[in-house]
């Protein structure tokens, strides 16, 4: 896994962005926001953030097709990381749940599905905004 000290340039923009994001942010919105630092073309900030995933420092969002900031890389080992996204104030909270992982490596050993990929994102209403 790759360290702030392993990025390059354009890495450590694309991911000093999306962490002081307030939401997550697609790939067109990062070009925008980082032009003036020199990004020109969609290719950077695609490079850039493919680094950043592989390295498990930053997240795809599949259903909103954007990207946020790992905010529990450490957490990783524990179980697949999930993503409750709001609706309406556009937050989103990473999550772990050993127990879900458990379950679902179960079920693939016992079809013999081989799974490669696994993104878990509940859409709905934060509690906060639940509450307003």
């Amino acid at each position: 896994m790759a360290t702030r000290t392993d990025l390059t340039r354009n890495q450590t923009l694309v991911l000093d962005r999306l962490e002081k994001s307030e939401g997550p942010l697609s790939a067109y919105a990062l070009l925008d926001q980082l032009r003036d630092d020199g990004f020109r073309a969609p290719l950077q900030v695609y490079r850039a953030l493919d680094t950043l995933m592989k390295s498990g420092l930053v997240h795809r969002l599949e259903s909103i097709n954007s990207f946020v900031a790992c905010h529990g890389h450490h957490h990783h080992d524990h179980g697949i990381t999930g993503f409750a996204i709001c609706e309406t104030c556009g937050q989103v909270t990473e999550f772990t749940d050993p127990v879900l992982s458990e379950r679902l490596e179960a079920w693939a050993q016992a079809t013999g599905f081989k799974a490669s990929k696994a993104a878990i994102e509940l859409r709905g209403t934060c509690g906060k905004c639940a509450s307003a």
